[in-house]
């Protein structure tokens, strides 16, 4: 669907891992070195990135749902990857896992359409709405020049445990802006809790699909860069 100007939006919501943030590259980049580093010449490396970025997934949900702490989670992943690559567990999980993180900080960057097109916002609210921790959100956001530009991070942590694609995790984030949910517009890159998720609340969105080779759900506008965003709005 050919994304089509949207009157009444006054504010608009970013996603951030996928969309402002390349989350991606610095987590593959960040698990590969952390395993090489430990196990070099292990003869599984080339998948150590796809099978951290599954293992992501699972362990953020059960976090999401409450099924087991941040801290647990981040357990629960570097422990599953290792057995699942026949290596040992480390003894201290904490500093294993600290050790990635600072990998994982160190590859924080901002996609190049990301400031210019938040820049050209001026007028609508803008915020954060991620699924993130809050405190290391906060951080990537400042770390890649944003904070200025972008309003409020927000995350279930400080939207009453509600995290995406829960529906009050959209009406308390509009509500943060000040505005109901049908003034504000969602921008991300995962269809079920940036696209179709919102849509429960009567909040508007825009995939933002980088690749551009998927069709976009039906009855939904794609973007495959931030840059389209300032035309569609105004």
């Amino acid at each position: 669907m050919t994304a089509r100007p949207m009157p009444g939006v006054k504010g608009v919501l970013f996603d951030l891992d996928g969309t402002l943030l390349d989350h991606r590259s610095a987590a593959d980049a960040a698990i590969t070195a952390w395993m090489t580093a430990r196990f070099p010449g292990h003869p599984r490396l080339e998948e150590v990135a796809a099978l951290w970025a599954v293992l992501e997934g699972r362990y953020l949900a059960m976090w999401h749902a409450g099924e087991c702490t941040h801290q647990e989670q981040r357990h629960h992943r570097l422990t599953s990857l290792c057995r699942e690559l026949a290596v040992p567990v480390p003894g201290d999980l904490d500093s294993a896992y600290a050790d990635f993180g600072e990998r994982y900080r160190q590859g924080w960057t901002a996609y190049p359409d990301a400031a210019q097109a938040v820049a050209e916002l001026g007028g609508f609210a803008l915020g954060v709405l991620t699924n993130g921790a809050q405190r290391m959100q906060e951080a990537k956001v400042r770390a890649i020049g944003l904070a200025d530009l972008v309003g409020p991070v927000l995350t279930g942590e400080v939207l009453g445990g509600h995290f995406k694609p829960s529906p009050a995790s959209y009406t308390g984030a509009a509500a943060a802006l000040g505005l109901a949910p049908e003034q504000v517009l969602l921008v991300g890159d995962d269809v079920d809790k940036d696209v179709t998720g919102p849509a429960a609340t009567g909040m508007r969105s825009v995939w933002l699909d980088r690749l551009g080779v998927e069709p976009p759900p039906a009855g939904f506008p794609r973007i495959t860069s931030l840059t389209e965003l300032p035309r569609l709005l105004r």
